[in-house]
């Protein structure tokens, strides 16, 4: 170990011993974990220290001593900088493997729950371009990259467009390769850029003095080929706006719809902004097992189309549905879950708290020709109560698929309450729906556990879980 008087030590040749949640690796140097990112069991490196606590620390590898036996070679040039795809120095089947065991951790230690109903984890089909939706941010203020230190050259344009640097709100790594998505992505995105660099007028946001011209760029793809590109302005400039989303209409002709926003708030979400229609249709349209949703700007829908579906014919094989029962989705958002059960079903109530989703979700019953299906605006925990159950009936099934957060204690009484014959629970964090599976456990048995990983190269897992009344 070396000292370093104005940074904190380095650990010398220490063994990366296993993989942790958020993502990162650990070592165990006498009886401290270090958190090290971007590294694989089996690595030996040196470690500097960038946080330290009295049961833990936080590191980066400065050096490789010996690499892991089954470490792969990364396959985007953006590795180690940018915040997704952390886990592509990993063989796809440890990453996976990884995955199940987070699931497993989550169940026994905090759920102490048995983890013999786990099921052998869904990989995702496409493990590279498997994305239908990306968020891109224009900034003056690129990050600056090794290679631009180790250049002889001043960094000259600091301008970019692309993610944010983890844990730095002004920071944005200029992408110019990202294979999340369709290659549609990269030629936009550089096309849109290199414009902005021969026209004048087109600054890049400053992020921390809030001023400049170019924001956002969404794009989301589907897989009936439509294809949406969202442009989002700081301020109203007529004909610099206009002349920009001409080229791109003239340049990206399968652009299906061509939106825009003015968006003059200090953050850079858009579910409060009106969206402009500049060419062609305000949404597009997703289908699955021959039903079709309609995607508007605003819209959540899982962002991986093919293991969304996977996905959602675990949750139907789960509810086991003969055709009589009344089910209620919780956490409907745009009803997609409710909709795609609702052949299988007498009738589904969906409960979303988001009134554009509840929207969103009717639309998508009428395109379909689905009338057994009824949603409704609110909280969750003030709408789910004995007067709801009384009005519409006491659920046979419940389908749960709640925000990262898990369920309030007060929905999970209702839930209670209601007294399903069955549970499916479907969520984005095994440890918030470890605890509560532990509640709910009061009256239920978990039977089985089935996890999907939506997300490759990130450590991120979805997971579905079936309880039964005991």
């Amino acid at each position: 170990m070396t000292e370093n008087k104005k940074r904190l030590p380095v650990l010398e040749n220490v063994a990366i011993s296993d993989v942790a949640a958020e993502g990162k690796a650990i070592a165990r140097v006498n009886d401290m974990v270090v958190f090290v990112p971007f590294t694989a069991p089996g690595d030996v490196v040196d470690i500097q220290l960038t946080r330290k606590k009295s049961a833990y620390a936080e590191g980066k590898a400065i050096r490789f001593h010996t690499c892991a036996a089954r470490r792969v070679e990364p396959f985007c040039k953006h590795f180690g900088v940018c915040g997704g795809c952390k886990w592509q120095h990993l063989p796809y089947e440890d990453q996976i493997e990884y995955k199940r065991r987070q699931v497993i951790d989550n169940l026994t230690h905090i759920g102490k729950i048995q983890a013999e109903c786990v099921l052998p984890i869904l990989g995702s089909e496409r493990t590279l371009f498997y994305r239908n939706k990306l968020e891109y941010t224009f900034s003056n203020k690129r990050w600056l990259t090794e290679e631009d230190f180790r250049s002889d050259k001043p960094p000259g344009n600091m301008n970019g467009v692309g993610f944010h640097i983890p844990g730095m709100f002004d920071k944005v790594l200029d992408i110019h390769t990202c294979r999340l998505q369709d290659d549609i992505n990269n030629r936009l995105r550089l096309a849109i850029k290199a414009y902005c660099f021969s026209h004048e007028g087109y600054p890049f946001f400053d992020l921390r003095n809030q001023e400049g011209f170019m924001r956002t760029l969404i794009i989301r793809t589907s897989s009936t080929g439509e294809l949406m590109a969202i442009l989002v302005f700081f301020r109203e400039d007529k004909d610099r706006r206009e002349a920009l989303l001409q080229y791109v209409a003239g340049q990206f002709p399968e652009i299906t719809s061509l939106l825009y926003v003015i968006n003059e708030k200090r953050n850079d979400t858009i579910i409060d902004q009106e969206v402009c229609v500049f060419r062609g249709a305000d949404h597009i349209m997703e289908e699955m097992e021959g039903l079709r949703f309609k995607i508007g700007p605003k819209s959540f829908y899982q962002t991986n189309s093919r293991q969304a579906y996977n996905l959602y014919k675990v949750v139907r094989e789960f509810a086991c549905l003969g055709g009589d029962e009344l089910v209620y989705d919780l956490y409907t958002g745009t009803g997609t879950i409710a909709n795609f059960l609702s052949a299988k079903a007498r009738k589904v109530i969906g409960i979303e708290y988001v009134a554009d989703a509840v929207a969103d979700a009717r639309i998508n019953a009428s395109l379909n020709g689905i009338a057994n299906t009824f949603f409704f605006a609110g909280d969750m925990k003030d709408i789910l109560n004995e007067a709801f159950l009384d009005e519409h009936g006491r659920p046979d099934v419940i389908i749960t698929d709640p925000p990262r957060a898990g369920m309030h204690h007060g929905v999970i009484r209702a839930i209670l309450g209601a007294a399903p014959r069955r549970i499916v629970y479907v969520s984005c964090n095994p440890a918030t729906q470890a605890r509560d599976l532990s509640l709910l456990c009061a009256s239920y048995t978990v039977k089985k556990i089935q996890p999907v990983d939506m997300f490759p190269h990130t450590h991120h897992v979805e997971n579905v879980a079936l309880l039964t009344r005991k």
